[in-house]
């Protein structure tokens, strides 16, 4: 690799086209270069290295797209909504990341083009600060643009994960919510805040609280504590409703792979996790149900087989 234009990866993650002319490449090397994969092409203009492409994630990947158009913008402007999300590390849950957010700062009417969204922003002390080397919108700004962007439940996703992680809390939500009366597009806002809980710890927990509360199911507790006859905390249920005697357990994709001790196989974990939840039935007398990414596509069935398991108020374990 070119130590100059690796350089400048390593500062902005891109190289722009021009600064390789500036070091010497024409257009026919350049070309072969990016005909071979040495330099590969993030969007019009602006490139980093093929095998440094290879290996990021695509959360990774969308980061560079981000920089690379926040480094061509030809105004004062900083990441924000989706683009300020993941840098802060947010999931993107089913998210559109062929698109880079930026709010100007220059207080003028935004636009859309090229796979850019800029958009005209009012700024406050302390909304804007730096990570990652850019700068991006604060993490509260960032959880309450994004409900004007995107659906209820893709932006509940997002913003309980910027609550579990701690980097923002109810309070800062709803005290940043009540300067936002004149934002376009809120209209989602306030049922996002009504709905949010840091205590889920995945996209799947989130997402099933979402489809209980959109099918009128009562809401679970996440990250329910069970504890033994000591009254210690042994184990933690994904979502629980404790008066009806059932709690949920999310079996993601990676799962079992995740939480795989050493020297197991996917089957010895699939068999603790059975004993743990046979030890759990036990000890609450409530019933399990597991859930699995697929059946959240379905969501009145889901619904009606949880509601199924659901024991009547008052009723005996």
């Amino acid at each position: 690799m070119d130590p100059a234009l690796e350089r400048i990866c390593h500062d902005h993650g891109v190289f722009l086209r021009r600064e390789a002319e500036e070091l010497g490449y024409d257009d026919k090397t350049f070309a072969r270069l990016v005909r071979l994969d040495v330099f590969h092409r993030v969007r019009h203009g602006a490139y980093t290295f093929g095998t440094i492409w290879d290996r990021l994630t695509a959360n990774e990947r969308y980061g560079l797209l981000c920089r690379a158009a926040y480094r061509q913008a030809r105004t004062e402007v900083v990441l924000s909504h989706l683009s300020s999300a993941n840098e802060w590390g947010c999931p993107l849950w089913d998210a559109a990341t062929g698109e880079v957010h930026l709010t100007r700062l220059d207080g003028r009417t935004g636009r859309r083009e090229a796979g850019v969204c800029q958009h005209r922003g009012v700024l406050r002390d302390g909304d804007v600060v730096m990570r990652n080397g850019v700068p991006v919108m604060n993490p509260t700004r960032t959880a309450l643009e994004l409900t004007t962007v995107t659906d209820v439940e893709h932006a509940l996703v997002e913003v309980d994960h910027l609550l579990h992680c701690e980097l923002t809390t109810p309070e800062r939500l709803e005290s940043r919510y009540q300067l936002m009366e004149r934002w376009p597009d809120t209209l989602r806002t306030n049922l996002v805040l009504r709905l949010m809980d840091g205590r889920s710890e995945s996209v799947g927990e989130t997402r099933i609280r979402y489809l209980c509360w959109y099918m009128g199911l009562p809401a679970p507790i996440p990250n329910y504590p069970i504890r033994d006859r000591h009254g210690r905390v042994i184990h933690r249920v994904d979502l629980a409703w404790p008066e009806l005697g059932l709690f949920l357990e999310f079996d993601g994709k990676a799962k079992y792979q995740r939480h795989l001790r050493p020297g197991e196989s996917v089957t010895d974990a699939v068999l603790r996790e059975k004993q743990r939840e046979q030890l759990i039935c036990e000890l609450t007398g409530w019933r399990c149900i597991r859930v699995v990414w697929a059946d959240l596509y379905r969501p009145r069935e889901t619904a009606a087989r949880i509601r199924a398991m659901f024991r009547p108020m008052g009723t005996a374990a």
